[in-house]
C-alpha cells in the first residue's frame, strides 16, 4: 500500500507519524471519508468544504485544498481498486505533551483500500449515550472517535452494524458514523444539524435529491417510524430491518427503496455533485 504523508507517497512501512503528533496524543485532527469508484472518489469537492470547516472548528489552518486533491490523486493512483475507502486525515501536528499545540504545523495522510459494497439491509440497536449537541466539537468531524468505538463495540455485541444516539435533550440525533432518517406518515425527515449530528454529504444529497424534511423528533420516534434507513458515505442509503428487537420487515420499504433509487441515478451522472 502507498500513503500520502506530508507532501509525498511513501510505502506504508515507512509512512509514520511522530508519536508526539497531537492527533495521536490528544485527538487533535479532523478527517474525511470518501467511496471511491473505479479509481475515482465521489463528491469531492463537498468533502473537502467540510474538512475544511471542521479544521476551522478546531482552529487549526485551513488544509491547502490543492495540496489534497494531490494527495487524492496519487493514492488512487497508486492503489487502483474497483470500490473502496479514501482516508484523508488532517491533525495538528507535533506538539508538546498536553493540550496545547506546537509549531511544527499540520500533519496530512491520505490512504485509500479496498471496501465490500454495502448489503441493501441491515440492523441497528440505540444505545443509553447521548451526544452533546451544545459540545465544542459538536458537528464537527473530528479523529476523537472515542465515543464512536465503545457505541459501536456495542451494537457488533448486539448482532448489528450501527447504534443510534439521542441528544442531552432527548431528541433523536444520529449513529456513530452515519446520519438517520424515519419515514413517517409517508413522509421522509431527519434531524436537524441543530440536533448536534454530523452535516453528512450523504444526508445533505438526499434532502436535496429525495425532498426529505429536517425535523426536530424525539428519540422515541424510531418505536413508530414506518421505515429508518442510514445514509453515509460508504453506506449511501441502507435500509434498517431491524431495529433493537423491533422487525421493520426483510427489505427496503417503498420510500427508502425510492430513494435509494434516486441516489443511485443522480451519483452516477455525476460523481461530483
Amino acid at each position: 500500500m502507498r500513503i500520502w504523508l506530508d507532501g509525498a507517497l511513501r510505502d506504508v512501512d515507512s509512512a509514520t507519524v511522530s508519536v508526539l503528533d497531537h492527533g495521536l496524543t490528544v485527538g487533535d485532527g479532523v478527517f474525511e471519508t470518501l467511496k471511491t469508484e473505479r479509481g475515482r472518489a465521489f463528491a469531492l469537492t463537498r468533502h473537502l468544504a467540510r474538512l475544511t470547516r471542521s479544521a476551522r472548528g478546531l482552529g487549526l489552518p485551513d488544509p491547502d485544498l490543492d495540496e489534497v486533491r494531490r494527495a487524492c490523486a496519487a493514492v488512487l493512483e497508486a492503489e487502483p481498486v474497483e470500490h473502496g475507502r479514501l482516508r484523508l486525515t488532517y491533525t495538528g501536528g507535533v506538539a508538546p505533551l498536553g493540550s496545547d499545540r506546537g509549531d511544527a504545523g499540520p500533519t496530512l495522510i491520505a490512504a485509500v483500500a479496498a471496501s465490500p459494497r454495502r448489503p441493501d439491509t441491515t440492523a441497528v440497536v440505540t444505545v443509553p449515550w447521548v451526544r452533546n449537541e451544545r459540545s465544542a466539537v459538536a458537528g464537527l468531524k473530528t479523529t476523537s472517535y472515542a465515543e464512536n468505538v465503545v457505541a459501536l463495540a456495542a451494537a457488533h455485541r448486539a448482532g448489528a452494524s450501527e447504534a443510534l444516539l439521542a441528544n442531552t435533550v432527548g431528541r433523536l440525533c444520529e449513529g456513530t458514523g452515519s446520519n438517520v432518517f424515519v419515514v413517517l406518515d409517508g413522509e421522509l425527515h431527519t434531524p436537524p444539524l441543530e440536533s448536534g449530528c454530523l452535516a453528512g454529504i450523504t444526508r445533505a444529497l438526499v434532502v436535496e435529491w429525495a425532498g426529505a424534511k429536517e425535523t426536530d423528533l424525539p428519540f422515541e420516534v424510531l418505536e413508530q417510524a414506518e421505515e429508518v434507513f442510514l445514509t453515509s458515505s460508504l453506506r449511501d442509503a441502507q435500509a434498517v430491518v431491524r431495529l433493537d428487537g423491533r422487525e421493520l420487515g426483510t427489505r427496503p420499504g417503498p420510500v427508502t427503496a425510492e430513494v435509494m433509487r434516486i441516489f443511485q441515478v443522480k451519483a452516477g451522472d455525476d460523481l461530483d455533485p
